[in-house]
């Protein structure tokens, strides 16, 4: 018997989340936001939450919170206090990319101007 389609699963239990974070409701300010890139600086280690084991072991390449959080099936704003606690530890850095370097800036408006209008004659 077929009960229809599966939804992903999401674990929003009020207990449970309330462990993970250990009763905390805030993550460190302005340290993250959905576009952050996370990066491991070290491998897991025995005896660690298993949340901050996963985070390590999907952050080897740089991962974005938001993708973070739908890995865990987590809401954002436990996933922020799981890396506020990871971060603090220096077992991973963040990069958002406003803070890029001024080479990654965007070039200016006259070189856009001039790849659009060449785009156009094509």
């Amino acid at each position: 018997m077929n009960a229809g389609p599966v939804s992903p699963v999401r674990d929003d239990d009020p207990d449970r989340l309330y462990t993970i974070t250990g009763g905390r409701s805030r993550a460190p300010e302005n340290a993250f936001d959905l576009v952050t890139l996370i990066v491991a600086e070290r491998e897991p280690t025995a005896g660690m939450q298993s949340e901050h084991a996963r985070i390590l072991r999907m952050c080897e390449a740089p991962t974005a919170v938001v993708e973070v959080a739908a890995e865990l099936s987590l809401p954002v704003s436990v996933v922020k206090i799981l890396l506020g606690d990871l971060l603090e530890s220096g077992a991973v850095t963040a990069r958002h990319p406003r803070f890029a370097p001024n080479k990654a800036r965007l070039p200016d408006l006259d070189t856009l101007k001039q790849v659009l209008h060449g785009l156009q004659r094509l």
